[in-house]
């Protein structure tokens, strides 16, 4: 029986598993492995916003095939950061964005532990030069992996929106500051940095993806605002990870 074409998914959604995956190509930056890895994650969990979105298994081969950069400015293959194993990625929109960092403040509450237990990496890629990266971990006390895509390759090969949609009423329950207040900070930050710039395209908006191992899309979510960010626990629950307290008092969870 023909397989029937597939629709177009919500842009916030768990990716079915593809029946007949394509192979790698020769120059494929995933090396083969001996079992097969876990299988995507079939249910959805968190609001659908905005519309459809999807990574085609060729796309993410091409964004696989583009380098990031390390704090050091060591170049890795993109691909090679969830070839072997599950991985949360995080894109923020710059390190000078206020949003991003309130958000990647709570990413750091993420016990290294619940990672290693799930066997999944958890990881921040930004969009600016390397020597932010230090800086910007400091900032926000996060000690898991972050990476930088200078050129915005990655960003632009999955898709991700650049320019901001302001008709989408949306609040990321981990933005603590109202957007005045939020903006002083960010050009207070930027005018007392030993190079004065925007630490990446201001335009750009980021997301959030689960990946791997190898050529698999478990989950995507592309922002549409600065605010439009996935709840860090609907991540967490979908990568399988334990969830986190971030209020002290009710774990946030987007049902």
């Amino acid at each position: 029986m023909p397989s029937q074409p597939v629709p177009a998914l919500p842009r916030s959604h768990a990716v079915p598993e593809q029946s007949s995956p394509a192979p790698p190509s020769s120059s494929s930056p995933f090396p083969e492995r001996g079992m097969a890895g876990p299988a995507p994650v079939r249910q959805q969990v968190g609001r659908a916003r905005g519309c459809g979105q999807r990574v085609e298994p060729a796309e993410l081969r091409d964004a696989a095939r583009c380098p990031v950069m390390d704090a050091d400015g060591r170049s890795i293959l993109f691909g090679a950061l969830y070839g072997e194993q599950k991985a949360i990625v995080v894109f923020v929109r710059n390190f000078l964005c206020y949003t991003c960092k309130e958000y990647v403040e709570d990413l750091a509450k993420v016990p290294k532990e619940f990672l290693q237990e799930a066997n999944v990496r958890l990881i921040v890629v930004g969009q600016s030069s390397y020597h932010h990266i230090k800086p910007f971990c400091s900032l926000t006390g996060y000690t898991h992996e972050m990476y930088v895509d200078p050129q915005r390759e990655i960003y632009k090969t999955l898709g991700m929106k650049r320019g901001e949609s302001n008709n989408v009423s949306v609040r990321s329950p981990h933005v603590k500051s109202n957007m005045l207040l939020g903006s002083i900070k960010s050009t207070w930050r930027a005018m007392t940095s030993p190079a004065f710039d925007f630490q990446g395209d201001p335009a750009q908006q980021g997301g959030a993806l689960i990946l791997g191992p190898g050529n698999e899309v478990h989950f995507l979510h592309f922002d549409k605002n600065r605010l439009d960010h996935v709840p860090i626990n609907t991540v967490l629950q979908l990568a399988g990870v334990k969830t986190v307290n971030f209020t002290n008092q009710h774990q946030i969870i987007d049902i």
